[in-house]
């Protein structure tokens, strides 16, 4: 049982900002305001039942895994394993996805079939292969903690519920925003802010009519948020899209993900299939294979291998060190 956390003041000076009201998320220079529900308005108290719970394994029916178990700080809250397995060692289906900038994303899944954070919570916590508990034992083991009893009232002026965990949960989510990578930083034109080279051929690249890498990945968070079939294979065992719209047209088409913090989030692609950054480019390089549903804009680019390592490093300098730091400094430690 998590009885106390540890509490850095790292933590207030990396993660929020000083307002009128007290502490907020502090959103990265250049980004969009982060919109909160009108019922999940962000507070301190929210963000902490928020934090504890995800590094809490009472969300898992053995109580063997957390949030945390599948989405590690250290890797911008991703995984160093193609298919995360649930509890009792069940196979996971799909590979775990960076939290990074969440707040962000219009809709939630592979499929995009979850509209909200909120709701999103919902699906590892009763997924089989994952947590497959029930949220309702989950909140009656709450309320067998006060400590958890006191947050809760705190932060939602009502005892555990569902309610107050999927919102805290969501709440805490939000505040992971992840925007001063080297490349922000050159944007910025901070001082001191260079890229090498092959990181500045590779950028060139990147936003090229050549390689149009940033027609899907483009904007503040690196995607457009659309679904594409990438040529990754002939046949897929998971049905990507239509697993939501039942539609045809949907067979195998997935989320454009967010290319920040992208080294750190090895191996690559829905199934974890890919395991290098090199191997990722190089697949498109090829123009991936002949699938009835592949993008249009996924063909030879007929790039050098000097080309693809210049991709590669431009790719790197996306990862935001202080993100990573200051996501470790929110572990909740046991006493």
């Amino acid at each position: 049982m998590y009885r106390s956390f540890w509490y850095l003041p790292l933590i207030l000076i990396l993660f929020f900002g000083a307002t009128s009201s007290g502490f907020e998320p502090e959103v990265p220079e250049g980004f969009p305001p982060v919109v909160y529900p009108e019922d999940n308005t962000f507070t301190a108290d929210r963000y902490e039942l928020g934090r504890r719970l995800f590094y809490d394994p009472i969300l898992s029916a053995d109580s063997s895994i957390s949030c945390a178990s599948c989405h590690l700080p250290e890797l911008a809250f991703s995984d160093q394993v193609a298919l995360s397995p649930g509890i009792y060692g069940r196979p996971g289906v799909r590979n775990a996805p960076s939290l990074a900038n969440v707040a962000y994303h219009p809709y939630f899944l592979r499929e995009g079939s979850v509209p909200t954070l909120e709701q999103q919570v919902l699906v590892p916590i009763q997924e089989e292969n994952e947590m497959a508990h029930n949220i309702v034992a989950i909140a009656s083991a709450m309320e067998r903690d006060s400590s958890y009893v006191a947050m809760s009232i705190s932060a939602y002026n009502r005892p555990p519920d569902a309610f107050v965990i999927t919102h805290a949960l969501a709440t805490f989510e939000r505040t992971l925003l992840s925007g001063n990578s080297r490349y922000d930083q050159l944007m910025r034109q901070e001082e001191g802010a260079a890229f090498g080279q092959l990181e500045r051929q590779g950028m060139e690249l990147f936003f090229s009519d050549r390689t149009n890498c940033s027609v899907c990945h483009g904007g503040f968070n690196f995607t457009d948020y659309r679904f594409a079939n990438n040529g990754l294979d002939t046949s897929y065992a998971d049905i990507g899209r239509m697993r939501f719209t039942g539609k045809q047209e949907d067979l195998s088409l997935f989320k454009v993900p967010s290319l920040r913090n992208i080294a750190l989030t090895a191996p690559y692609m829905h199934d974890g299939s890919i395991a290098t950054l090199e191997e990722v480019v190089h697949h498109y390089n090829t123009g991936g294979k002949a699938h009835p549903h592949r993008d249009p804009l996924i063909r030879p680019l007929h790039l050098s291998s000097e080309e693809e390592q210049a991709i590669v490093a431009f790719l790197k300098t996306l990862s935001d060190p202080d993100f990573v730091s200051s996501a470790k400094a929110t572990v909740w430690r046991k006493n």
